[in-house]
């Protein structure tokens, strides 16, 4: 059996985890009394295997309807409490969790997938470690709206959008900005994000929008999108994006986009030896000089 490794923060053993879903049937990732959340689904199964309550910590609080197809989490496990995750017997060069993950397939419901767990490297925080998150925003614009196999996962919109002027008025979006306008409020938290992507690409009747920051607020991506829909409808001119930045509350201007067309794509991270160095800079408060 493999023994687990204590962390010096403790007794407990750090592991992260890789996690996939569907967020239709979720109210958001964040646990809720008497809601059905990701989190809380993923916090019983793997209290169950560990025989003790633990909890997940995300990259990034997905919302209502919302889905995954990388999203990372950590959990910190007693570490006399790993050896439960453990089979009776292990074959060699096996990896240490793969039975882990094998078994928690079998514990939680098909919405939602653990595709894999390994020990943290020191100093790991899925939350502030992380460089930047990656979404997609996909639609369709096809007049019957979205096949049924895509139906979840794509927002059906059958009125024509110019994405060329979607293009153009999202230049203005990227880079440090007060995001205020795109993000409902949240008491103490800052609004100023770095956008490092936001741009369209269409194949036929699938608009997708990819969109990349270090962070994201409240709300912001399908916020930016809804914004985004209106000049690509010609309610707005392009340069009416720009403008939003310099309000210092969310605007009622424009709807956010639905959920069920967005998906949290992936999470970067620094190496190893540079996580400690990452979670200090992004605990600092966000300003704009």
């Amino acid at each position: 059996m493999n023994k687990p490794a204590i962390d010096n923060g403790g007794g407990l053993v750090r592991l992260r985890l890789d996690i996939a879903y569907d967020g239709t049937e979720f109210a958001g990732w964040a646990t809720q009394t008497g809601q059905r959340t990701v989190a809380g689904v993923l916090d019983d199964a793997l209290s169950t295997v560990f025989r003790t309550r633990v909890h997940l910590r995300a990259a990034g609080r997905t919302d209502t309807g919302v889905h995954a197809a990388g999203q990372v989490a950590h959990v910190d496990v007693p570490a006399d409490a790993l050896p439960n995750a453990y089979p009776r017997a292990t074959r060699p060069g096996q990896r240490e969790f793969l039975p882990l993950v094998q078994r928690l397939a079998r514990f939680l419901p098909a919405d939602v997938r653990v595709l894999d767990i390994d020990r943290a490297a020191p100093g790991f925080d899925a939350r502030f470690s992380a460089l930047r998150r990656h979404y997609a925003y996909r639609l369709s614009t096809a007049p019957y709206g979205v096949e049924p196999q895509q139906a979840r996962y794509v927002t059906p919109w059958p009125r024509p959008l110019d994405v060329d002027a979607m293009v153009v008025a999202s230049r203005d979006l990227v880079g440090l900005h007060d995001f205020a306008a795109f993000c409902r409020h949240r008491e103490g938290a800052t609004t100023i994000r770095d956008l490092q992507r936001l741009d369209w690409t269409r194949e036929g009747d699938r608009v997708t929008a990819h969109v990349t920051a270090d962070a994201f607020c409240w709300a912001m991506v399908r916020s930016v999108v809804g914004a985004l829909l209106a000049v690509g409808e010609y309610r707005r001119e392009p340069g009416w994006c720009a403008t939003l930045l310099e309000s210092t509350s969310r605007s009622s201007d424009f709807a956010a986009a639905p959920p069920q067309g967005l998906t949290l794509e992936g999470v970067d991270y620094p190496p190893d030896d540079e996580l400690e160095a990452r979670t200090t800079v992004t605990r600092k408060l966000r300003v704009i000089d």
